[in-house]
């Protein structure tokens, strides 16, 4: 199961903090109270069985990534704003909305190694939940003050608009490529930049370093994107949770299958045929073409634009001063080039 329980999210932090053990465990600490709350959140004056479904994926878990770039975000000025918990919880909120909206769209059986809410509930009650952590996610920003109802709203409008543009496709005159990066720059990097702000205004933190850690998020949310396009191709299922070449399978426009298609120096004719036919899984079809894709110049590619990405990302962490948070940020750079699940 894809699923990251309490103790390993402390070994996440405890990795990404090793240098550091004040931080370290100011971090754990903080992930803890943000989890504490999340749940209070989101079960707090419902119906048992609403709380039930809005509850379902915040209770099965994850990394909690978003939070705790909020957190990382407030050390930049005072981590200790009793706001900065509740900017975590907010980010969180927006997050596990979109994956609410995710699976519906997708059809998606499965969510970090769970049934997924639709699976469960049916669509409509999954939609359902997914827009009241999106409500309640907009309350927080209202408790949170003005600047935070206009960066939760900034990055609600961005999900929306990332999710539509991959529903869409390319418009007419634009390059597969671009409307690749369009989309990943609003359904995943919109969300870790947003991430990053909110912790770092609700600590008070000095505009010019709010606006760095945006930068930084923005190319740091787009290699998370890639890497995933990475794991979903070539991670073993016994280290991602799911199913090598799902994306494949469901025809989801993925980096390195968009570059196999794009000339001859990146993909050979029997790939670019096996995927423009959209091979079944489980087929013989499907599995050469994901054998091919393994072993493509196209994979290679895709990866070397991540490390592009991260390597922009470590360039804007330049502009702010030398701190242990800052070293936890150069070390996620690390974590997204190297995850497995």
């Amino acid at each position: 199961m894809n699923v990251l329980s309490a103790p390993e999210r402390r070994s996440l932090v405890s990795g990404l903090a090793a240098d550091d053990p004040a931080l370290r465990d100011r971090l754990t600490e903080r992930l803890r109270s943000t989890e504490q709350r999340l749940q209070e959140r989101t079960a707090r004056g419902v119906d048992p069985r609403v709380a039930g479904l809005v509850g379902h994926l915040v209770a099965t878990g994850g990394k909690r990534l978003r939070p705790l770039l909020v957190l990382l975000g407030a050390e930049f000025g005072d981590p200790g704003s009793e706001d900065v918990i509740e900017a975590a919880v907010l980010a969180e909120l927006i997050h596990v909305s979109s994956l609410y909206h995710d699976d519906v769209i997708d059809d998606a059986g499965t969510r970090h190694g769970a049934p997924s809410a639709n699976a469960l509930w049916g669509k409509r009650r999954a939609v359902f939940a997914g827009d009241w952590l999106l409500a309640l996610a907009a309350q927080v920003a209202c408790e949170l003050g003005p600047q935070a109802v206009r960066m939760n709203a900034v990055a609600a409008d961005r999900l929306v608009h990332g999710q539509t543009q991959e529903l869409l496709g390319p418009g007419p005159g634009t390059a597969p490529l671009d409307h690749y990066f369009q989309v990943a720059a609003g359904k995943s990097a919109s969300l870790i930049a947003l991430s990053l702000q909110l912790g770092a205004v609700q600590a008070g933190a000095p505009d010019a370093y709010v606006t760095v850690l945006a930068e930084y998020g923005e190319q740091l949310g787009l290699a998370f994107q890639i890497s995933d396009d990475l794991l979903d191709i070539s991670s073993p299922l016994s280290a991602s949770g799911k199913e090598p070449g799902m994306d494949l399978e469901a025809g989801v426009p993925s980096l390195p299958v968009l570059l196999a298609l794009a000339g001859d120096d990146l993909g050979d004719g029997e790939l670019r045929d096996l995927i423009a036919t959209g091979p079944a899984a489980g087929t013989r079809q499907h599995r050469r073409a994901l054998e091919l894709l393994q072993d493509s110049a196209a994979l290679a590619a895709a990866g070397s634009m991540m490390y592009d990405r991260l390597a922009l990302a470590r360039t804007a962490l330049t502009a702010l001063p030398q701190t242990p948070a800052l070293r936890v940020l150069d070390a996620l750079c690390d974590f997204v080039a190297h995850r497995t699940g």
